[in-house]
């Protein structure tokens, strides 16, 4: 005999469990936190999950072995803080699952780096979860996609992600922790510019018509969450725009310095 359902997917009124409807996101939350010796970073909140990235590069490479002579190296690490999971201690690098979260983010990532550009460089992305409640992996990579465009990172588009749940026949988008613990979901990774997916990832068997819906859902809702983290991102660069046009201002005494002379003539 199956089991019942540990939560209540679906009320009566088709809201989940958080109240929210089948298609509608949680709460988000970005931003741009500047980190000693990092080129970019960011700290990215859907929900109650909270994801912080830090990007180092391009850079030299650690090691000489490392280096490709044709494009950059894309290293990825991710952590997990202790308090972020009650009953949860601090999961280091070595973790198993953590590993396989760092290798999937470089997948994604790899094809939409210009890479190209920054030939026998080494681009180094850490990973830390604050807080966990379902979505870890979109989270980080939307994360990442904040902070790689903070470091001045080349991408041919934005990378968005969302997780998409199946209850019955009924796709949900961008799922909570209790979701994920009851039903089948996939995780969607996509370029809003094109459609294009980058990754599409599925741990329980379930029909392809309905993979296929489920895949749709996805893009749409990537779409939606572009057009949040582009607005961010127009933001960031509207105050870096005017603190360069305050630093360009003549001093008191009525002179210019050299180097403002030259933000004003670029």
């Amino acid at each position: 005999m199956a089991s019942s359902s540990r939560v209540e997917i679906l009320n009566e009124g088709g809201l989940r469990v958080d109240g929210r409807r089948p298609y509608e996101l949680r709460s988000v939350s970005m931003t741009f936190s500047p980190q000693a010796h990092a080129d970019g970073s960011a700290t990215m909140q859907q929900g109650l999950t909270t994801v912080t990235v830090s990007v180092f590069g391009p850079r030299e490479p650690r090691s000489r072995a490392n280096a490709i002579h044709d494009r950059a190296n894309l290293v990825v690490e991710v952590g997990v803080a202790g308090w972020s999971q009650p009953g949860v201690g601090q999961r280091n690098r070595g973790d198993k699952r953590l590993t396989e979260v760092g290798a999937t983010i470089r997948q994604t990532f790899e094809p939409v780096i210009m890479s190209h550009l920054y030939p026998r460089s080494e681009i180094s992305i850490y990973v830390q979860v604050l807080g966990s409640d379902g979505g870890i992996l979109p989270t980080a990579i939307n994360a990442t996609t904040l902070a790689l465009i903070d470091a001045g990172v080349a991408m041919t588009d934005y990378i968005t992600s969302l997780s998409v749940g199946l209850h019955l026949t009924q796709p949900l988008l961008d799922l909570s922790s209790p979701e994920e613990s009851d039903i089948p979901y996939l995780v969607v990774a996509s370029l809003p510019g094109t459609g294009k997916v980058t990754l599409a990832t599925l741990e329980t068997r379930i029909h392809v018509d309905r993979f296929e819906e489920m895949l749709a859902v996805g893009v749409e809702g990537c779409k939606i969450l572009k057009a949040e983290m582009e607005g961010e991102v127009k933001k960031r660069t509207g105050t870096m725009v005017e603190r360069m046009k305050l630093n360009a201002l003549p001093d008191r005494a009525g002179g210019m310095k050299d180097s403002d002379r030259d933000i004003l003539m670029t």
